[in-house]
């Protein structure tokens, strides 16, 4: 927050502005040594009392001066309904406004675990890409990004005007609109890991191969002899929502993902699973950067901007090797033709990529189109999809009234019965939650028999209720219909493992990797299996992509931490430890690490705390912790709880190291027979 003297400010280019609330000052001050440690001036006030006409002018041409600005996000932040930092913040926000879209400037850094949907932070940070220092605690690689964006924006001031490019057609690529530039140092830190194992017995995959350790550069065309994608495969985008209010995002994610299963749907089409192509939703990379990311041949974009019973779709396709327009369209077209528009954008599509349309392109007719219900699904859908408490019983409330205006449509009986799913899981965990998820998933199915979500819903269940021999039958089923469905893989996978084969679950996991190859859970399950095979290093890259993709994922850190203690590493494990952000992980990885240091009091007060605020959701964890700390009978009766409530994460106990000294027990072995799995 300005500089620390009241002099007249500096106005020179290529400064950081680091704005905070008085409360993390010292949080601040750790960020701000460790940029001016690596020559970077650095703008930061430390008497944000002082106030006055001069000081608020200073700050303001401070603001419109820098390079960089740097906004500390924190429970502080949250809680100051006023302040100096809050101006400085506005002042930032309105400059970046005006700015061109490619021109970075905003780097939001959150030091605790503020949620990135917090209300209280600007929505313009909200749209980037957080970056997580835990307490000011300033990386190397955030000071390289810091040093890079610099280095970006100086050449920016200092070239002359580049030639007229191509021209492309009315509506720019979603994903250059928003802020977010140095997302593609986070996806190639995450490539350089998944090369770590990819190869490794991987002789199945088409893609090319990266020599491990040598991180693939953002290249600036994709005419390179390493890029050689597959000829027909395809990732689509999340259409942008260019509506007045920008209140339509429920609508342009799901038109994308609409034409994302029907696209998938067409024989000889390779497409990217949603999770991955959707990674890039809001942050400034280019066509050809993710195009070499998922490894695809084409991207396909768009927008939608819907204004009262309205709408209008535009949608172009792009070939990825030299950015040429394969071919673009408009659709002007009221409400009710949605579904229309859909198929005739897949029609096109397929039809430029010059493959034939079979059958299995068509959509599955799921009862009568009734868009208001549509509408009301599509909501639900993005509700149950965010993952929070309250957002998922919005979306269940939602999903009914769709449900009532069109009992017949079996995608919202499927993402009702997901909600339930997540209710008995993550949620409150009501006892019936399951047999509601069930009876939502039947009534699918009667409905829609080939409905590929319901198919992968039933299985899930079977899998969560420990049907070990029906989740297999259903899981085979779905791959002889859909070999490419990456979430039946990866289940597929899951079921392996749970059944002590996890040599097989490693096939099936780096299949399902290929297709949705920036799927996060995908590379923490990955982690863990890999450590139970006794694979360190491959395990250490695959939990290093997970963070690399999502700094904030669950587990990873965790899992860092207890491979530093394989090594000896208390330290790193420990350090690894405090940055788990998710808390009850991360008390079970301090209970851990200070029995391993033998501070007895510090394990003893992390695992109490752990019971006191975890107990009926993380008795698989508090099991762990008396493993690793030897204390049988206690791990014992924590797995029998883990019985009782039905813990997800039972589901690995045949693979899981830290139950490795469990196993020559009687005990044991009746935990198994309880889960129905094989002694």
């Amino acid at each position: 927050m300005g500089e620390e003297t009241p002099k007249a400010p500096s106005t020179s280019r290529g400064a950081v502005f680091v704005s905070y609330a008085s409360q993390d000052a010292e949080a601040a001050k750790r960020i701000c040594d460790a940029l001016r440690a690596a020559g970077i001036e650095v703008w930061l006030d430390q008497s944000e009392l002082r106030g006055g006409d001069a000081w608020d002018e200073s700050i303001r041409d401070q603001i419109k001066a820098c390079s960089l600005f740097i906004p500390i996000i924190s429970a502080n932040a949250h809680a100051r309904v006023e302040g100096y930092f809050r101006l400085e913040w506005k002042l930032a926000v309105d400059r970046s406004h005006r700015m061109a879209p490619k021109q970075p400037f905003l780097l939001p850094v959150a030091i605790d675990a503020t949620p990135q949907t917090d209300d209280a932070i600007p929505e313009r940070f909200r749209e980037l890409q957080w970056t997580r220092l835990p307490g000011g605690d300033t990386s190397p690689a955030f000071v390289e990004r810091a040093l890079r964006l610099l280095a970006s924006e100086a050449s920016t001031q200092s070239l002359p005007a580049p030639a007229p490019a191509t021209l492309r057609t009315e509506i720019p690529s979603p994903a250059i609109r928003s802020s977010g530039r140095a997302v593609w140092a986070a996806v190639a830190l995450a490539m350089v890991a998944v090369t770590a194992y990819l190869a490794y017995d991987h002789p199945w995959t088409h893609r090319h191969e990266v020599s491990p350790g040598t991180p693939p550069a953002a290249p600036t065309n994709t005419d390179s002899a390493n890029f050689n994608p597959p000829p027909h495969s395809i990732a689509v985008l999340p259409f942008v929502d260019m509506s007045e209010k920008h209140d339509q995002e429920y609508f342009s994610d799901g038109l994308s993902e609409e034409l994302l299963d029907l696209l998938a749907k067409t024989q000889g089409l390779e497409v990217i699973a949603r999770t991955s192509s959707f990674y890039f939703k809001g942050k400034q990379v280019t066509i050809t950067e993710i195009a070499n990311t998922l490894h695809v041949a084409h991207v396909l974009e768009g927008s939608v901007r819907k204004a009262g019973r309205t709408m209008r779709v535009t949608a172009q396709l792009i070939r990825a090797k030299d950015g040429v327009h394969l071919w673009s369209d408009t659709y002007d077209r009221d409400l009710n033709d949605v579904f229309k528009v859909q198929d005739e954008i897949a029609a096109a599509v397929v039809k430029a990529l010059q493959l034939k349309l079979l059958s299995t392109a068509a959509k599955a007719e799921s009862g009568p189109r009734n868009t208001d219900a549509y509408t009301l699904y599509l909501q639900g859908q993005f509700f149950v999809r965010r993952a929070s408490d309250v957002d998922v019983e919005r979306g269940i409330a939602t999903l009914k009234r769709a449900i009532a205006l069109a009992p017949d449509f079996a995608p919202a009986h499927v993402e009702l019965a997901n909600a339930y799913v997540y209710v008995f899981t993550f949620g409150t965990g009501e006892a019936d939650s399951l047999d509601r998820a069930t009876g939502e998933v039947n009534e699918a199915l009667r409905l829609d028999p080939s409905l590929r979500q319901a198919q992968d819903a039933r299985a899930n269940l079977a899998l969560i209720l420990w049907d070990w021999a029906t989740a297999k039958t259903r899981l085979d089923e779905a791959l002889a219909s859909a070999p490419r469905d990456p979430e039946a893989l990866f289940r597929r996978g899951s079921l392996a493992r749970a059944l002590g084969h996890p040599d097989e679950a490693l096939v099936y996991y780096r299949k399902a990797l290929e297709l949705d190859p920036l799927r996060v859970n995908y590379f923490v399950q990955l982690a863990m299996l890999l450590d139970a095979l006794s694979r360190p290093e491959e395990a250490r890259a695959a939990a290093e992509s997970a963070i690399a993709i999502s700094p904030t994922v669950s587990k990873a850190h965790l899992l860092l931490g207890l491979f530093e203690l394989n090594s000896g590493h208390l330290e790193a494990a420990s350090a690894a430890m405090e940055r788990e952000p998710s808390d009850y992980y991360r008390l079970e990885g301090q209970a851990i690490v200070a029995f391993a240091n033998n501070r007895m009091t510090e394990s003893n007060a992390a695992l109490a705390r752990l019971i006191e605020e975890y107990q009926g959701t993380a008795a698989v964890q508090i099991a762990q912790a008396y493993a690793y700390r030897r204390e049988r009978a206690k791990a014992f009766d924590w797995l029998d709880r883990a019985v009782v409530q039905r813990d997800a994460g039972l589901i690995n106990i045949k693979t899981d190291p830290l139950f490795v000294g469990l196993r020559a027990d009687t005990r044991y072995k009746a935990v198994l027979r309880k889960m129905n799995l094989p002694e």
